[in-house]
């Protein structure tokens, strides 16, 4: 029975979600619907200790990031730096390759550091602009980001400053650089697939005479300049957010240290703060600021004549974005702490192999929190002395645990509650209905991907 009340408010979740109902309502319904089944008396309990201190904790920890990453694709919008770059990007690789360079963009920003979150705020107008200008379907557009932000570089590429290639050195004494070759091995099976698949349907969709669309929301408004401005200005502030989150990350804890404490008032107790673990989001800040302060300085007139109207749209936008997510990481946190959840976690113990129970507990924890962090870390630290035992009696190496685990997390964790997914649909003004399926089929390649990568390593011991 505890079992089928974890299953039952996933589904439902998934279902109410692709339906088009608000995550933020219904997150903390379908989470306490499993804790009133399961005892009535921890409703309560449970929405004010567990949901909402999680919902408010990824709040406190990330508003900061979903808001200047929307302000920062605002301003890159307004200024007409968005269709510079397309207009230049089309005229490089041509029409046809519309899906492709979007693809790239996002492989390139999201392998620099930058969160997928925010990279979903910085291509959008990119993408908007390169699929109206090519004729390709809107509805396309969030499957191309999805290839392009939530794959390769987030868990599969070797040295990937995410976090879902960092959580596993913690638990297999690993550096991010593990396996490459089965990293590089499968990423190039899902960039290739998830390519093969976008081109069919960009065919199909062109054989039918469909457009890019119309009446649709949350279109990126119009530059009126008759001259654009120099492409290579225009990319700027993209390279200065990559580069300087890349400088950020290396100086702030040298200049704080692991931790840094101070006092407000003369007796008061100290304020300490673990600076190791909020440094990947203050590089992220400090870099987006100064990516907005150039496109100001590099823009200023158009940009500062529409900035107080553009801005406010920005931050409405990131409030809902983040609100969404937030909800989704309180479901995930109430979700964990049921009696079913255990049952499943010890379920997936029995899988003999030490690489497919891996994939299999990683990808299904994934799945059931909405989250590839979030699932592999739950998976981690309650498996992970069995993973390593088993690995070892069988000759696995540590590198080889730690490449399964970070492509499994984000395996099946894009399903219809995750909040990464939530995001991208809403910044891109579309529907579940509109456009899930495409992001599900990259799912399926990506979660492919993992079993890929375990049958060419026992195939041919490669590392």
């Amino acid at each position: 029975m505890d079992l089928l009340i974890v299953v039952a408010a996933l589904v439902f979740l998934m279902f109410v979600a692709y339906r088009g109902y608000s995550v933020i309502l219904f997150a903390p319904v379908a989470a306490l619907g499993a804790v009133f089944f399961t005892d009535p008396a921890l409703v309560a309990p449970m929405f004010t200790s567990v949901f909402m201190k999680k919902m408010v904790g990824f709040v406190a920890d990330y508003f900061p990031v979903f808001m200047l990453g929307a302000v920062f694709g605002k301003v890159i919008e307004i200024s007409g730096f968005s269709k510079s770059i397309v207009a230049a990007v089309i005229k490089v690789v041509g029409r046809e390759r519309a899906m492709l360079s979007i693809v790239l963009v996002c492989l390139v920003l999201t392998y620099g550091g930058v969160s997928l979150f925010v990279v979903v705020f910085a291509v959008y107008p990119f993408a908007a602009e390169m699929f109206r200008q090519s004729g390709i379907p809107k509805r396309l557009i969030p499957g191309t980001i999805a290839l392009g932000a939530f794959t390769v570089t987030m868990d599969a590429l070797p040295g990937s400053p995410q976090i879902q290639n960092i959580i596993p050195t913690t638990f297999f004494n690993t550096n991010t650089w593990a396996a490459p070759w089965l990293g590089l091995i499968g990423a190039v099976f899902i960039l290739s697939t998830g390519m093969a698949y976008l081109q069919w349907l960009r065919r199909r969709a062109a054989a039918a005479g469909e457009g890019y669309g119309s009446d649709l929301k949350n279109e990126p408004e119009p530059y009126e300049a008759e001259t654009l401005p120099n492409p290579w200005i225009a990319l700027s502030p993209l390279v200065v957010v990559g580069v300087m989150n890349r400088v950020f990350t290396d100086l702030i804890p040298k200049f704080y240290g692991k931790t840094h404490e101070f006092v407000l008032t003369e007796g008061a107790k100290p304020i300490v703060t673990e600076v190791s673990k909020v440094t990947a989001i203050w590089a992220v800040e400090a870099a987006l600021v100064l990516g907005i302060l150039t496109v100001i300085a590099l823009a200023w007139k158009p940009v500062t004549t529409r900035f107080a109207d553009a801005s406010k749209a920005a931050i409405a936008g990131s409030l809902l974005a983040a609100m969404n997510t937030a909800s989704e990481y309180g479901f995930g946190g109430v979700i964990a702490a049921l009696p079913g959840f255990m049952l499943i976690a010890d379920a997936l113990k029995t899988i003999p192999n030490p690489l497919i129970n891996l994939a299999i507990s990683v990808s299904a924890l994934a799945g059931i929190t909405g989250s590839a962090s979030g699932g592999m870390s739950i998976a981690l630290a309650a498996m992970a002395d069995t993973f390593i035992t088993n690995a070892n009696a069988a000759n696995i190496p540590m590198d080889v645990l730690h490449r399964v685990a970070s492509m499994a997390s984000g395996g099946m964790d894009t399903l219809p509650h995750n909040g990464a997914v939530i995001t991208l649909l809403a910044v891109a003004g579309l529907t579940h209905k509109q456009s899930y399926k495409d992001i599900f089929a990259i799912t399926l390649i990506k979660t492919a991907a993992v079993f890929v990568v375990i049958g060419v390593y026992y195939a041919t011991g490669i590392v």
